[in-house]
């Protein structure tokens, strides 16, 4: 009986490391997507207040 505990547990252990790597690989991507919405909206603000002619994110200048 012994050896089967070992084969399920090491089993479950093998797919709670799959889902870690799969959890890290994941959190890297939405990571790097978040980097990227936060250009383009840097983007979109930068060119909406020199379309407005006015300070929208109260930094003290336009664009």
């Amino acid at each position: 009986m012994g050896i089967f505990w070992d084969l399920i547990q090491q089993n479950e252990l093998n797919k709670q490391q799959e889902q870690a790597d799969s959890l890290e690989e994941r959190v890297a991507q939405l990571e790097t997507e978040l980097s990227t919405t936060k250009a383009l909206l840097r983007k979109t603000l930068e060119a909406l207040e020199m379309h407005l002619s006015k300070d929208i994110d109260g930094d003290g200048q336009l664009g």
